[in-house]
């Protein structure tokens, strides 16, 4: 994996095609976050409809989707570990995210 200078790490394991995204691109993806014990707490996969925001507008997904998604192509899978500063940070969301997870 790779780190980037905030801290967040990526991986691509699938290239995708295409324009890269970037800042101003509506983009739409399906998603599936675990917590450092490998307890699914939400995702799109399982019957879920696919999760779209707009890079950039910095009002609807948490910073690491921001960061993480910059740059993927259509038809790509990247694996993400979002540290809590990108994150849910030291409030977590009760019942779901605890506090300061990655």
């Amino acid at each position: 994996m790779q780190q980037t200078s905030s801290g967040l790490y990526k991986e691509d394991l699938v290239e995708g095609r295409g324009l890269a995204a970037r800042s101003g691109h509506v983009v739409v993806v399906h998603y599936t976050g675990w917590l450092p014990n490998g307890e699914e707490f939400d995702g799109t996969r399982e019957g879920g409809e696919a999760r779209s925001f707009q890079l950039g507008a910095r009002r609807d997904v948490i910073t690491g989707w921001e960061e993480g998604v910059a740059g993927m192509r259509i038809g790509g899978k990247r694996r993400l570990v979002v540290p809590p500063h990108l994150g849910y940070g030291a409030r977590g969301v009760p019942g779901a995210i605890p506090p300061n997870a990655t």
